[in-house]
């Protein structure tokens, strides 16, 4: 059977800096990826999907952006090939089209068995995702069968949808995006909107995702979050990387035309059901963009900087009454998209290290079982953790802890 010291399960931007720094600390490994390099991108993504962070963010150890656009957004291909740029120049030891089927422990480590083979190591790094799966809550199944339904992994553009109202679950960034493009499309759209992040795109003259990363917030560590497991389930903020550098809001899409109802709450027959605090979810989300503001100027101000002086956005435009009501047996809906999340598969993990909702017990990275790291999670160590420009970071911290764990605990004989 074949050993190493550590296997890395995923060739993303995670595992790909997890083996970079590996490498530089001279431990011997290997990269496992059931696809091709950077597979989520190249596979699980819409056709018009943009980052949300500029591009002078995406970087990775020991590569900085360097094109002619720093203040763009990568499309899919770019960020595809700003992944494999990566995993060439670390020349990361990367095995692609092997999937792990287990992961169990042994008496010096982990069995990671594939559909080639079983490999024994030491310690394992799981870089496989936090967006597997879309987390479709379980009242889908009681939409009637002539309503399609479809996830943002099934969704690569408007065009493709049937003729007829679209109604979109979900009010994070990607919610926002697709119903914006769908609405745009000719289709008209109803975005049901639960908890959700207000974000404008631009701020004082500088993008926003600039004051994220010039102010520190990016850099807040996990230990000093003071809701950690509601930070880490918190949907990603209502922007978008177009050229145009715009923000889109709720008040952009109610100016495009899209209606907007409350949280979907049931399906009981044939009908939608929704909750009627549409206003106070939207205050909520006005007031934390407020306050995130205000510490934005509260740094400039100590800082000094050369920036344009404060502004705020209007508060969003909620109609006096929403519908809490549509029958899907009248025609009006005739898909549902559901932008309601994403969640990780551990269904090959056979170590107990997964929670009840489905998600990894870790400390920062470090999981609940001896030589078992995790890589790429949302506010893994810092809040920058899933993006991009955030691996580098994580991945020296990790890593130093698995090195670490190797140099006190030597292999059995």
């Amino acid at each position: 059977m074949e050993s190493t010291t550590t296997v890395v399960i995923g060739a993303g931007h995670a595992g790909l800096a997890a083996s970079h720094d590996l490498s530089a600390r001279g431990v011997d490994h290997v990269v496992l990826e059931r696809g091709e390099v950077a597979n989520s991108w190249r596979t699980e993504r819409w056709d018009s999907l943009r980052l949300l962070t500029p591009n002078w963010q995406s970087r990775l150890p020991g590569q900085a952006y360097g094109g002619p656009d720093p203040d763009g957004y990568m499309s899919m291909g770019e960020v595809v090939e700003l992944i494999d740029r990566f995993a060439l120049s670390s020349g990361a030891p990367v095995r692609t089209g092997t999937t792990v089927t287990s992961v169990r422990r042994t008496d010096d480590g982990y069995l990671v068995t594939t559909d080639r083979g079983s490999i024994a190591s030491r310690t394992v790094v799981i870089a496989s995702g936090a967006c597997n799966l879309p987390a479709v809550p379980a009242l889908s199944a009681a939409v009637p069968a002539g309503v399609g339904q479809v996830t943002p992994f099934d969704y690569r553009g408007a065009e493709a949808l049937p003729e007829g109202g679209v109604l979109v679950v979900g009010a994070s960034a990607t919610g926002v995006q697709l119903a914006a493009e769908i609405q745009r499309s000719g289709r008209q759209v109803t975005l049901s909107t639960g908890e959700h992040v207000r974000m404008p795109r631009m701020y004082r003259g500088r993008d926003v995702l600039w004051w994220m990363d010039a102010a520190g917030v990016w850099d807040q560590r996990y230990d000093e979050v003071p809701d950690l497991t509601r930070a880490r389930r918190l949907g990603s903020p209502q922007l978008a990387g177009t050229p145009d550098r715009t923000s889109l809001d709720l008040n952009t899409l109610t100016g495009l035309g899209v209606e907007l109802v409350g949280r979907l709450a049931m399906v009981r027959d044939g009908e939608l059901l929704f909750s009627g605090g549409l206003r106070n979810v939207v205050s909520l989300a006005d007031l934390k963009m407020d306050r995130l503001l205000t510490t934005f100027d509260a740094w400039a101000r100590s800082s000094g900087v050369d920036v344009k002086p404060p502004e705020r956005f209007d508060a969003t435009r909620v109609p006096a009454s929403t519908r809490l009501r549509v029958d899907l047996r009248a025609g009006e809906i005739r898909t549902i998209v559901w932008a309601t999340g994403f969640r990780p598969d551990y269904t090959w993990l056979d170590v107990p290290v997964v929670g009840g909702k489905g998600h990894l017990n870790h400390d920062g990275g470090v999981v609940d079982s001896p030589g078992l790291y995790a890589l790429g999670l949302p506010v893994l160590r810092r809040r920058k953790s899933t993006f991009i420009h955030g691996i580098a970071d994580d991945a020296r911290d990790v890593v130093d802890h698995l090195t670490g764990y190797l140099a006190v605990t030597p292999p059995r004989r």
